[in-house]
C-alpha cells in the first residue's frame, strides 16, 4: 500500500462559489432535458389527434428518445475527444433545442420521431458527462452532495414534468408547449457558456479506453448490479397504476395520492441520500437498494391494505430517486481517473434496464399478472443490490485490506 503525502491544492472560496454556481446550472439543464423527455405523456391526446396518429404510435416518442441514448452514451466522448466540456454541454442544450422546435414542427410521425432521436442523443451526452464534470466543479468529499443537486434537478422533472404538461397543454396548444421548453433550452445554452469554467476532455479515449474501464476490478460486477436493480424497477414501474388499481374500493383521488407517495419519497431520498453518501457510502449502498426491493415487495403483497401499499409506495420511491446518486458516487471513487468512461457505462446500463424492463416486465403480466410482475422486479432488485454491494467501493480496497 502506497499513500500520497503530497499536499492537496485546496479551493479559493471565490472558485469554489463559481463550482456550486456551475452545479445549480447542470441542475436547470437535467431538469430541462427531462421535462422535454417528459412532455408526450401529457400531451399525448393532443399530439395523436393534431399528427392523426394513434396514442401508441405517440408513446413512442419516449422509446425512441431511450434508444438513442442507448446508443450515444458510451461513446459521446469518442466522438469529441478534444472539445472542451463546456462547450459539448452547450452544444447538448442547443442540440435539445432543436429537437423541441423540430417537434413543434411535425407534420408527421417520422419527422417526430427523429426529433425524439435527437433529443435522445442530448440527453445521453448531457448524463455521460455531467459525472466527469461535477467532478471538475467541487472537491472530492463533496461529489455526493453535488451529484444530489444535479439529479435533483432530474427528480423534479420527473415528478412534476407530466402534471406541468398536462397543465400547460390546457392552456396552450402542444406545439407551443413544445416551442417554449425550446426557448429555455436556448437560455439554458447561454448560461452554460456563461458560468461552467472551461473543463477539459478527458486524456484518453475511444473503445480501448472503455474495455479498459470494465476491467476496473469491482467495477462489472456492480455494474451488473446497476442494472439488475434498475431493471426491477422499471419492471414493476411500467404497472404501478395498475398495482396501485388492486387496493379494494380505491378511486382516482386514492392512486393520486399512491402516486403522490412514491414522487414525494423519490424527492426525499435525493435530498436525505444527497447529504449522507459522501461519509456514509457502504451503508447507502446496502440501504438504498433493500429500499426499492423491500418497496416494490409491500406494494406486492399486501394489496389488500391502503396504508401498507402507501408506505410501500414511499420506500421504493425513497430508494429510486436516491439510486443514481449512489451509484455514481460509488463509480466515481471506484474509477477516479476514467470518469467519462464510467459516465457512458452507468447511462448506458440504465437504458439496457429500462428496455429489458420494460419488456420482462410486460411478458410476466401477460402471463401470470401485475402481482407477480411485481415479486420478480422485488427479487430482481434486491439481486442487483447484493451485487451492488458485493463490489468494492475503492481501487485501492484489496490493498487496505
Amino acid at each position: 500500500m502506497t499513500t500520497n503525502t503530497a499536499p492537496r491544492i485546496l479551493p479559493s472560496r471565490r472558485s469554489e462559489r463559481a463550482g456550486w454556481a456551475g452545479v445549480l446550472i447542470l441542475m436547470a439543464t437535467s431538469f430541462t432535458l427531462v421535462l422535454a423527455e417528459f412532455l408526450p405523456p401529457s400531451l399525448l391526446t393532443q399530439m395523436a389527434a393534431s399528427l392523426d396518429i394513434t396514442e401508441g404510435q405517440a408513446g413512442q416518442t419516449v422509446t425512441a428518445t431511450a434508444f438513442m441514448g442507448f446508443l450515444v452514451a458510451p461513446v459521446v466522448g469518442m466522438m469529441f475527444p478534444r472539445l472542451d466540456r463546456r462547450t459539448l454541454l452547450t452544444g447538448v442544450a442547443l442540440t435539445a433545442a432543436v429537437s423541441n422546435i423540430l417537434v413543434a414542427v411535425a407534420p408527421n410521425l417520422v419527422l417526430l420521431l427523429v426529433a425524439r432521436l435527437i433529443l435522445g442523443a442530448a440527453i445521453s451526452g448531457f448524463w455521460a458527462m455531467s459525472l466527469a464534470i461535477v467532478s471538475q466543479l467541487v472537491a472530492p468529499e463533496r461529489l455526493g452532495r453535488g451529484l444530489m443537486l444535479v439529479n435533483g434537478g432530474t427528480t423534479v422533472a420527473t415528478v412534476g414534468g407530466v402534471p406541468l404538461g398536462v397543465y400547460l397543454g390546457s392552456v396552450f396548444d402542444w406545439r407551443v408547449v413544445f416551442v417554449g421548453v425550446a426557448v429555455v433550452s436556448v437560455l439554458v445554452a447561454i448560461s452554460l457558456r456563461a458560468v461552467l469554467p472551461a473543463i477539459a476532455p478527458a486524456t484518453t479515449s475511444g473503445f480501448r479506453e472503455l474495455a479498459d474501464t470494465l476491467k476496473v476490478p469491482g467495477l462489472s460486477l456492480g455494474l451488473v448490479g446497476h442494472v439488475l436493480t434498475v431493471l426491477g424497477h422499471f419492471a414493476a414501474f411500467t404497472y404501478i397504476r395498475l398495482a396501485f388499481e388492486q387496493v379494494p374500493g380505491i378511486g382516482a383521488g386514492g392512486i393520486a395520492g399512491l402516486l403522490a407517495a412514491f414522487g414525494i419519497g423519490g424527492l426525499a431520498g435525493n435530498v436525505v441520500v444527497g447529504l449522507l453518501v459522501d461519509k456514509n457510502l457502504n451503508l447507502m449502498r446496502l440501504v438504498v437498494p433493500a429500499l426499492i426491493g423491500f418497496g416494490i415487495a409491500t406494494v406486492a403483497l399486501f394489496p389488500g391494505h391502503f396504508w401498507a401499499v402507501g408506505v410501500g409506495a414511499t420506500a421504493w420511491g425513497i430508494g429510486f430517486g436516491a439510486w443514481l446518486l449512489v451509484v455514481s458516487t460509488w463509480i466515481g471513487r471506484l474509477a477516479q481517473d476514467r470518469m467519462e468512461s464510467v459516465g457512458g457505462l452507468i447511462v448506458t446500463g440504465f437504458q439496457i434496464a429500462i428496455t429489458l424492463g420494460a419488456g420482462l416486465g410486460g411478458v410476466v403480466a401477460d402471463n401470470a399478472g401485475v402481482q407477480a410482475t411485481l415479486i420478480a422486479a422485488a427479487l430482481a432488485s434486491l439481486v442487483g443490490g447484493t451485487l451492488f454491494r458485493m463490489a468494492r467501493t475503492t481501487a485501492a480496497a484489496s490493498a487496505e485490506a
